[in-house]
């Protein structure tokens, strides 16, 4: 069950890249954002049953941490305050976590880091002069 997660996880990371890539979206962040977000939820909803089993009520934290830390940076672009910071530190948080976890679970959780870090690649990208 952790192998799929995982696979599904990579699979979903390299299919948004090549989107964003490929289709170049206006906001390339909030598609990127989201993407985390939602691959994060997902590899959660596909574990859930397996860290019920395992960890019973821990099952919680375990599978909440990370898509709280998804999250985040999506709520910090609509209020607009430090999105490069906050894409850094959750990138930072699901890593960690992640690792934390060792070789059960967290692993699955890892391929969504890499969304976050372009993510905060693409803000601090110096802007394009607009003078001729």
């Amino acid at each position: 069950m952790i192998g799929v997660a995982t696979i599904g996880a990579v699979v979903a990371v390299l299919l948004v890249g090549v989107v964003v890539l490929v289709r170049k979206p206006d906001d390339v962040r909030w598609v990127l954002r989201c993407s985390t977000l939602a691959i994060t939820v997902l590899v959660a909803a596909v574990l859930t049953p397996y860290t019920v089993d395992d960890s019973g009520a821990a099952a919680g934290y375990l599978l909440g941490v990370p898509v709280v830390a998804a999250l985040l940076p999506v709520l910090a672009q609509r209020i607009g305050r430090l999105s490069l910071v906050v894409d850094l530190t959750a990138a930072l948080v699901i890593a960690g976590w992640g690792l934390l976890l060792g070789l059960g679970i967290g692993g699955a959780f890892l391929p969504a880091v890499v969304l976050l870090l372009a993510s905060a690649v693409s803000t601090s990208a110096p802007r394009q002069s607009t003078t001729a």
